[in-house]
């Protein structure tokens, strides 16, 4: 069943919490439910300590030698379970390595965790707090779910976690006898096979995507890695399934031509900026001058204060106009009433731009364009887009044109809207990382580059890049190198890479606010797994400030006071530069600290191992998802009672939180982060009505709480009911994001529809021992293309489809009087009989082997050339498609038809060009070479580059390489080594700007010579 979401219960949250109280949560029910297996399972395991190491290894072969007979996983729970925590027993005092670190292994399973492994088994994601011991908790599902031997994958956030929990976990499967894989970004190809292999391999979400990709552009059955997709457990299963699920995994390569002009445009767009600074720095003096008179005019004080909002909402000018509540309600009801009347267009025409900074959409005015125009010596048309269809009807009403000039000139036309609307883009583009995107809070700029910061974990994301071109126009606005536009070859969203596993799982620490989602997405129910020990934690409420600069203040005040009194701290900021600020103020203070942002990212694991110890003062840009956990020096713990009466004990880690974040989920973790297995400690958020979150999604309430209470310089609000007040906000975010993901996937169903129709069509040519089934399958699409295109019967196009049949297959029937006198039916059969003809001489002219290779090879070089023209073209119909809302036109909809229409276009060019190869092209057989060592064989291909996008909308983004000076990823598409000779070369020698052989009348580049290139 899925979870339940009335609104009678999200209305009523104390009733909820009394009936809670009484009859247990649901999650609570659950545990109770399993407790019989617990049982049974501590029972077999005590019998198994009877047993000696070997007879206990022997039991994964009694195990599969069942389900051989008939059993199934399920029949095995029990005895596999037990046999993990058996395991676990033995393993007491073992001494081994992890990540070069000495370890002693002194980890048995409480019965909690064996609930942990029970949900994971059933295909639940296992809610555990901080410190429950979720790695060992999959041990337990892993193991009994690698019996069947299909291969079961454990997803991972970093490399650094893939690994460590591999070797951390290793000596269980070591002793039960099961075999333990690893996936790391540079691992070449001709290991990965190897380590896919294995009963259990562990990697992040990123290479097991890309390695899905790079199997579907494989062009030999050797270069495929995964094997099906059996079973997964996904660790940090909200930051992988919800986080990371907004953007796609792409691979990309290089466009031939480059259309961007961001440095070009960036002077003026840069000039058009300061003078909207100039023009925001006039408004906030009218406004102040306005405030001091002794009648207010509030409408034009309020439509004063909607421009500065709407003109730059991050200027300071802006944000010091809003620190005071009763000028956010003035700009709300003028607000309110321009949208009412639908009046908002004018107010933004006496600004050079306007900013939408929740929908992150920036819009250039008349006034900004005559601005630019100027610029670019004042042509009036410079920016506005032509109207193609009125274009178009005037050439088509002007008798003088001849056919041919008539065609020239809508080219032209269509040129002038291709080179406007560009311009107009990366106009926009800059507008928005001038205005939206600050340094050291979205991006940082490191070694040169633009590296975007993930506002969850608050790691560099390393070659992520921002989607449509945002992300060039940021380098332009920072002055570093402009990055070359890339073009999408192969892609996938994380959504629909995990639904493909037959059966999923997930742990991590925060799951239940986001319940909902993760049902109707992926159909996967959370449980949340009590803890073992009753958590101690107090949670404060929240305090209030009025201004960040008195809430900086306070942090301060609060962090010196715990430092002295030798409790540590971990203050938790949302942004570089948040961090960095409380670092100077601490500095400042002379109170010793640790940073830990995305400029420290390499100190992570010393940084957070000291983060417990007495007095310890550590600064974190989003702790989550951190994989460390921070256990407690001597003298942390104050001991009221008897030494160890965990239930006299104060002290503890004190989680200070700088600024609620967008997401509930993000808060809950910074919290879990104190109180680990039962310790004691407390947390509390400090907000002021400047935060972001306060700003743009705060309620009109709360603004008026604070007007009415009359808070002076310094004073705070603590009261529960402005921590719920701030609660509604986040959900009210949570939801708009919500929504973006799921616009975002029904936009990739479509595309993942098309996907699997050309992916299962490779894997027939690929993995299929004949294909000529998929052949015979072509050639019927391709005999009802050419009559639709040409007519049949009487109304047979005679030169045109004679002309296509010869460029084709070779068959000559341009004397051929009677067919075209034939009925309709006559011409197929006819027609399908000579087809047949000229495939069996083809077949006994070039052998069996080498035409069924021929035939294996020209549908994959098609299939790829083709699949990544129609992924460009779709990239370009999902950001046009948008624009057709103005026409009372559902987008989604369009998308839908239009996508339709242009994958029914590809297919039949697939099948046009794939037989052209098949039976007309020439074929020379190559002398063999010298054969190379595997491992050395193992390229990567330059022109590929592999990117987890970071959208800001639904388009996808094209990405540059990952940064760094490591070993690269496995190449993409076409066989991945130069040793390896293919029995045949596909034509002579062929110039890349000569006629393509196919008779396509294209240069060869341009057509079948880029399949080579992009597989080669």
């Amino acid at each position: 069943m899925p979870p339940c979401h009335s609104r009678k219960h999200q209305n009523f949250p104390y009733v909820r919490l009394f009936l809670s109280k009484i009859f247990g949560t649901k999650h609570d029910r659950a545990a109770k439910k399993m407790m019989p297996f617990v049982n049974a399972i501590n029972k077999v395991e005590e019998e198994y300590q009877s047993l000696s190491t070997e007879q206990l290894r022997a039991k994964t072969d009694e195990f599969r030698a069942r389900l051989a007979e008939g059993e199934t996983v399920d029949d095995l729970t029990i005895e596999a379970f037990a046999a993990v925590k058996n395991a676990c027993r033995r393993l007491m005092g073992h001494e081994y390595e992890v990540r070069g670190q000495k370890m002693t292994w002194n980890m048995i399973p409480y019965d909690v965790q064996i609930i942990g492994g029970l949900a994971l088994h059933q295909g639940k994601i296992a809610e555990m707090a901080t410190g429950e011991g979720k790695t060992l908790v999959a041990t337990f599902a892993l193991y009994l779910n690698a019996l069947p031997s299909l291969g079961v994958h454990l997803v991972t956030v970093n490399d650094y976690l893939a690994q460590r929990d591999s070797e951390w976990m290793g000596p269980i499967f070591d002793m039960l006898g099961v075999s333990v894989g690893l996936i790391t970004a540079d691992m070449p190809a001709h290991r990965r096979r190897g380590e896919y292999g294995k009963d259990i391999t562990y990697g992040t979400n990123n290479e097991f995507g890309f390695d899905y990709l790079r199997d579907n552009m494989a062009h030999h059955i050797d270069y495929v890695v995964q094997r099906k997709h059996n079973y997964a457990i996904v660790d940090e299963v909200d930051s992988v399934l919800i986080d990371e699920a907004r953007t796609p995994l792409i691979i990309s390569g290089p466009v031939e031509h480059s259309t961007q002009r961001f440095e070009e445009m960036k002077p003026s767009v840069d000039q058009l900026v300061r003078m909207q600074s100039q023009l925001i720095i006039r408004l906030a003096d009218e406004v102040e001058k306005m405030l001091a008179e002794p009648k207010v005019d509030e409408f034009e004080v309020g439509k004063r204060l909607l421009m500065a909002y709407r003109g730059f909402p991050k200027h300071k000018r802006t944000l010091k106009l809003f620190q005071e509540p009763s000028n956010v309600q003035l700009r709300q009801r003028v607000e309110n009433e321009y949208l009412r009347d639908k009046k908002m267009n004018k107010l933004d025409e006496e600004m050079y731009f306007s900013i939408d900074e929740k929908s992150h959409q920036t819009d250039l005015s008349e006034m900004g364009r005559q601005q630019l125009t100027k610029y670019f010596g004042g042509d009036p048309d410079l920016f506005l887009l032509p109207d193609l269809a009125d274009e178009f009807a005037k050439l088509d009403a002007d008798d003088s044109l001849s056919p041919e000039d008539r065609a020239l000139k809508k080219t032209e036309q269509q040129g002038i809207y291709a080179h406007r609307a560009e311009r107009v883009q990366n106009v926009a583009q800059l507008l928005k990382a001038y205005a939206l995107y600050e340094k050291d809070v979205e991006y940082v700029v490191q070694d040169g580059k633009v590296q975007i910061v993930d506002e969850f974990t608050g790691r560099i994301l390393s070659g992520r890049r921002y989607s449509d071109g945002l992300h060039q126009a940021i380098e332009a606005k920072e002055g570093v190198k402009v990055e070359r536009e890339t073009q999408t070859i192969a892609t996938i969203t994380l959504q629909n890479y995990f639904r493909l596993y037959n059966k999923l799982a997930g742990m991590t620490g925060t799951a239940e606010t986001e319940e909902s989602e993760f049902y109707s997405i992926y159909k996967l129910e959370v449980m949340v797994i009590p803890t073992h020990r009753k958590t101690r934690r107090q949670d404060l409420n929240d305090l209030i400030y009025r201004t960040k600069r008195e809430k900086y203040n306070a942090i301060v005040d609060r962090v010196a006071e715990l430092h002295q009194n030798r409790q540590p701290v971990l203050v938790g900021t949302t942004s570089v530069d948040v961090s960095e600020v409380v670092s100077r103020m601490l500095k400042g203070r002379r109170i010793p600290h640790e940073v830990l942002n995305a400029k420290q990212n390499q100190k992570e694991a010393e940084i957070v191992a000291n983060a417990g110890q007495p007095g310890a003062v550590t600064i974190a840009t989003n702790m989550a998802g951190r994989g460390t956990d921070i256990k407690l020096g001597a003298g942390v713990v104050k001991w009221t009672g008897g030494e160890g009466d965990s239930a006299k004990a104060e002290g503890g880690l004190f989680i200070l939180g700088t600024e609620r974040h967008e997401s509930r989920r993000i808060d809950r973790q910074l919290r879990g982060r104190s109180g680990r297995q039962g310790d004691p400690g407390a947390t509390q958020f400090y907000v002021s009505v400047e935060d972001d979150l306060m700003r743009l999604f705060g309620s009109d309430r709360m603004a008026t709480v604070m007007d009415k209470l009359g808070l002076k310089e310094g004073e705070v609000i603590s009261a529960g009911m402005i921590t719920r007040s701030i609660s509604r906000a986040q959900e009210r975010v949570e939801a708009y994001n919500f929504s973006i993901r799921k616009h975002l996937l029904e936009y990739d169903d479509v595309m993942n529809q098309q996907r699997t129709v050309v992916y299962s069509r490779r894997n027939v040519a690929l993995r299929g021992g004949d294909p000529a089934p998929l052949v015979d399958e072509m050639i019927d699409d391709y005999l009802e293309y050419i009559f639709e295109k040409h007519g049949e019967g009487d109304e047979l196009n005679a030169d045109a489809f004679a002309e296509e049949i010869m460029r084709t297959f070779l068959i000559d029937f341009t004397r051929d009087e009677a067919f075209f006198h034939s009925s309709a039916a006559q011409q197929r059969e006819i027609l399908r009989d000579k087809v047949a003809e000229a495939r069996t001489n083809r077949e006994a002219l070039l052998g069996e082997e080498l035409f069924r290779d021929l035939q294996r090879q020209a549908i994959l070089r098609v299939i790829d050339m083709k699949w990544k023209d129609h992924l460009y073209g779709m990239d370009g119909l999902k950001e046009g498609v948008g624009l057709r809302a103005y026409g009372q036109k559902d987008p989604l909809i369009e998308y839908k038809k239009e996508g339709f229409k242009l994958f029914q276009a590809m297919l039949d060019e697939v099948n046009v060009d794939a037989l052209r190869i098949i039976f007309s092209y020439r074929l020379q057989v190559s002398q063999p070479a010298e054969q190379t060592p595997a491992a050395a064989r193992v390229t990567r291909t330059p022109a590929m580059t592999y990117s987890h996008a970071s959208a800001t909308g639904a388009a996808y983004s094209q990405a540059s390489a990952p940064a760094g000076g490591g070993p690269a990823p496995r190449a993409s598409g076409g066989p991945e080594s130069v040793g390896k000779q293919e029995p045949v070369r596909v034509g002579a020698r062929v110039g890349r700007n000569d006629p393509c052989p196919c008779g396509s009348g294209k240069k060869y580049k341009k057509c079948h010579g880029s399949a080579e290139e992009v597989s080669g």
